[in-house]
């Protein structure tokens, strides 16, 4: 992990549950990391959508809060394009495309351990009037 886990990720009882490391959290740009363990497998042996969805929003939401003003998402898409197991390991980087008035458009790609692509994401964002600091984030 570089450097101190913001706040809003050190509550993140999601995120922590599902075993997700930051690896980078810079303005505009983050790196997330998951093991894929038995319990996120479905019906088929394969990793389940949801998680993979999972890692990848951990990832926009650490991208897009760029400030001391909270964002959170007003949507996203995914697209699967390659199937996982329990062993592997999940890594989702996220980095931003655009940013106007209180939106954003962020992208997120998905791969394995071997560097292969396994899922993109893209997010959009929706910047409140509420500061992290009033909410205790």
């Amino acid at each position: 992990m570089t450097g101190e886990v913001r706040p809003m990720m050190r509550r993140d009882r999601a995120s922590t549950a599902l075993g997700m490391v930051v690896e980078l959290d810079e303005p505009g740009r983050s790196r997330v990391r998951m093991a894929v363990r038995d319990d996120m497998l479905n019906g088929f042996d394969i990793t389940h959508g949801g998680f993979v969805f999972a890692l990848a929003d951990t990832a926009f939401a650490i991208a897009c809060n760029e400030d001391d003003r909270v964002t959170v998402a007003a949507g996203a898409d995914i697209t699967f394009l390659k199937s996982t197991r329990a062993g592997q390991t999940l890594t989702a980087e996220a980095v931003r495309r655009s940013v106007s008035g209180r939106t954003g458009v962020y992208d997120v790609t998905v791969t394995d351990e071997a560097g292969e692509v396994v899922a993109e994401f893209r997010g959009r964002s929706l910047r409140t009037d509420r500061s992290m600091a009033e909410r205790g984030h």
